[in-house]
């Protein structure tokens, strides 16, 4: 299998926990409301991050979310009660995880950062990770954000090709 990165990428990551069904409902939001409108970019990725021992569980889920989605670019990753927990640390995020799981999805961009909003339009607090089961942060913030990432890159690359096609006018 092919190893999961997350440089240079727009990923999505989730933390499916020990109860893998409390969450089944978030995740097909997920798949309806934000996967399907990616698809088609390019480095988009959805990392769903679930301990060693739910493969069946996890399984069951992939059935449910397969049976109306292109699964390429959802990556399920097996790993230890220790490996979830650090990675999640890792975000520096004020709600522990419940049972290895959490209700938010969290938007990291291709240099490694947690992405989200420093003012939220409703709450005017900080904005990282967003609720599974609130379709309209997810149809609304999460794809407005990686939209916003997404024009990042573009307007990157317009100005270093810029650059370039200047270079060659002088002559040099």
């Amino acid at each position: 299998a092919k190893s999961t990165q997350l440089k240079e990428s727009v990923s999505i990551v989730c933390f499916l926990g020990n109860d893998v069904q409390s969450i089944t409902s978030g995740l097909l939001n997920l798949n309806e409301k934000v996967y399907k409108k990616f698809l088609d970019y390019k480095k988009f990725q959805i990392i769903a991050i679930y301990p060693k021992d739910k493969t069946d569980d996890v399984n069951a889920l992939k059935d449910k979310i397969g049976a109306f989605t292109d699964m390429q670019k959802w990556k399920f990753v097996p790993s230890t009660k220790a490996e979830i927990e650090g990675f999640y640390q890792s975000f520096a995020y004020n709600e522990p995880l419940i049972n290895l799981s959490s209700t938010k999805a969290f938007l990291i961009d291709k240099n490694l950062s947690l992405r989200g909003r420093l003012k939220d339009d409703k709450t005017n607090k900080k904005l990282y990770g967003y609720n599974l089961n609130s379709v309209s942060e997810l149809n609304g913030k999460l794809k407005d954000d990686i939209k916003v990432l997404y024009y990042e890159y573009y307007a990157a690359f317009k100005d270093r090709n810029k650059n370039k096609a200047n270079r060659k006018e002088v002559g040099i």
